[in-house]
């Protein structure tokens, strides 16, 4: 059976610089939120925003970035078109499940305390 499942690595040299000075930037940020503690909360907050918003326009750019674009472009809009339970289809469905775990419960107790008589009381003599 062949593997027909393909690979996509980033091609093009340019896109390769563009991922690394993205997740380059995203830690600089990072780092600035972490290193400078003696500045006020908002200032450091930004200084981390402002690194993730221009790695993120960066990755954006690159070929990579534009299908992961499209990726989450496409999944929005395929969750736009799920029917979604009502409520009360949901609290049913709910409650069958927990009578089913309690029967379930139930039925897997008996059988364990039948098969623990079986073997320590039938099979071995212990009381």
């Amino acid at each position: 059976m062949s593997n027909t499942s393909q690979v996509e690595t980033v091609s093009n040299s340019g896109d390769k610089v563009k991922l690394i000075l993205a997740v380059v930037i995203l830690i600089a940020g990072i780092f600035a939120y972490s290193f400078f503690t003696d500045y006020n909360i908002y200032i450091r907050l930004g200084m981390f925003i402002v690194g993730l918003v221009v790695a993120i326009a960066l990755a954006a750019t690159s070929d990579t970035g534009k299908r992961a674009f499209g990726f989450a472009t496409g999944s929005y809009a395929e969750m736009k078109r799920v029917v979604w339970p009502t409520r009360k289809e949901t609290i049913q469905m709910t409650g069958i499940v927990f009578a089913f775990v309690a029967v379930m419960a139930l039925l897997l107790w008996v059988i364990d305390k039948l098969i623990t008589w079986i073997v320590y009381g039938v099979v071995l003599g212990w009381n």
